[in-house]
């Protein structure tokens, strides 16, 4: 076995990297056993790959950092984990690393994280090809950051993983990461403090998805042409912020039992799709576990069918936020209260409200509403707010929404004379949401601005 071994630079000392006076780097070859030399290697060394082929399947069991030349690959050969770490502070840098098993119960991943592993360091990788991308198994601390990470292609969706998955991993950073295929590009459950920013995802089910994950920060991502956007449940005291959903096909947010939530300065955009998912394989979305496209033709596709969809989300400040060109700009619903919804631009959306429920809501604060594309309000006295109240919906859009095939009837002299008639005399609207200060011009559109802290 060839080694050559040189002193570690003093600068990389001072940089923290858990080293000691006597740390060296360790420049491996592919002819060596690279499991070898980690296995001889001391607290705070450097290996450094140089171009080439290794063999996967390395467990990393002390602080240590791991760094490739281009053209370096770590290949798990279809089995198990590619890179397991059981230790704290290592870093892993500028790697290719392909070929995990596909073995969901055991999690096969690229790059395995134990709770052992805390404040570990994923960064400037490549990681195709991999059941996980990267699994934060209780690793607090760590961060996975400017990564390219591509999931498995073609087959069922359902049998996919995740770009990267956080289980019980508190304070971890995912940040400036492009994420393509699979099924979630970021998945987290049962976590608290984490921060996800700055990534990109495309050809994924969900983009980002919470489960139990609390006193967290979703900001700047960017969200095009996939499923869903952001799947925020059963989380709480979350900060959502100047995030993209450009062309999601579902839902560009979507809120299921998601409390106490600053949503800010996000948007989402519908309209055409300029590329087709890849589906990998010419069998039917059921037959492989995809949401069904029924909706959807070949060629282009638009999207999405809700910009926010609001299902038993309670308390939350929804402001400045951007709706545009969706079939629904927000479905609200399951008895949410207590919400602030202010400062918004719903904008062209086919529908703008839909709100299954009886009560009156208003959705203005402290003299300020929304803006809404379709309402043809005045300002006579030059004060930005309209002169009279928006109402999103009336009794014709109820039954649009019970009996779809009545939209034949819709611009038939009976529901004119019904709309004028809710006009004249107000007690005959339904309960449901109403602007009694709608803006009469729209705020700035949201550019997805990162936010960084």
């Amino acid at each position: 076995m060839r080694l050559s071994l040189h002193l570690l630079p003093a600068a990389l000392v001072a940089a923290g990297l858990a080293g000691s006076a006597n740390a060296e780097t360790l420049t491996a070859v592919p002819s060596q056993s690279l499991q070898a030399l980690l296995d001889h290697a001391r607290d705070g060394d450097v290996i450094q790959l140089a171009s080439g082929d290794y063999n996967g399947a390395i467990r990393i069991d002390r602080p240590l950092v791991l760094t490739g030349h281009p053209g370096a690959v770590l290949d798990g050969g279809g089995t198990g984990n590619v890179v397991t770490v059981t230790a704290p502070d290592v870093t892993i840098s500028g790697v290719t690393v392909r070929g995990s098993g596909r073995d969901l119960q055991a999690m096969n991943s690229g790059v395995f994280l134990q709770k052992t592993a805390e404040r570990a360091r994923i960064e400037n990788n490549r990681l195709v090809g991999n059941l996980f991308g990267v699994y934060v198994h209780g690793a607090a601390g760590s961060q996975v950051v400017r990564n390219t990470i591509e999931g498995i292609r073609g087959g069922r969706l359902n049998e996919a993983g995740n770009g990267v998955s956080l289980w019980n991993a508190p304070d971890v950073t995912i940040a400036d990461n492009n994420f393509r295929y699979g099924r979630d590009g970021i998945f987290s459950i049962s976590s608290r403090k984490d921060r996800f920013i700055g990534n990109r995802f495309e050809q994924v089910r969900f983009a980002v998805h919470y489960m139990y994950t609390n006193d967290s920060e979703v900001s700047g991502n960017v969200s095009i042409g996939n499923h869903v956007g952001y799947a925020i449940m059963y989380s709480n005291r979350l900060r959502i912020r100047d995030n993209i959903s450009e062309r999601d096909r579902d839902h560009g947010f979507l809120f299921n039992y998601a409390n106490y939530a600053e949503i800010e300065g996000n948007r989402v955009t519908g309209g055409p799709l300029d590329t087709i998912v890849d589906r990998g394989d010419e069998r039917p979305d059921d037959e492989r576990g995809m949401i069904p496209e029924a909706r959807r033709e070949p060629g282009l596709r638009s999207g999405p069918e809700k910009c926010v969809f609001i299902y038993n989300t309670n308390h939350n400040r929804f402001r400045n936020n951007w709706f545009e060109r969706c079939a629904i700009g927000v479905h609200f619903t399951a008895g949410s209260e207590g919400n602030e919804i202010t400062g918004n631009a719903f904008v062209g959306n086919r529908n703008q409200v839909k709100y299954v429920g009886t009560r009156d809501l208003d959705w203005s604060k402290g003299g300020r509403g929304n803006y809404w594309s379709d309402n043809p309000g005045f300002d006579l006295d030059g004060d930005g707010i309209a002169d009279t109240a928006y109402r999103p919906n009336d009794l014709v859009d109820r039954v649009l929404w019970t009996a779809p095939s009545a939209k034949v009837l819709i611009n038939s002299p009976a529901v004119q004379v019904l709309r004028w008639a809710q006009a004249q005399f107000p007690a005959l609207y339904p309960g449901g949401v109403i602007d009694s200060r709608p803006l009469i011009a729209p705020p700035p559109r949201p550019s997805g601005k990162e936010q960084r802290r």
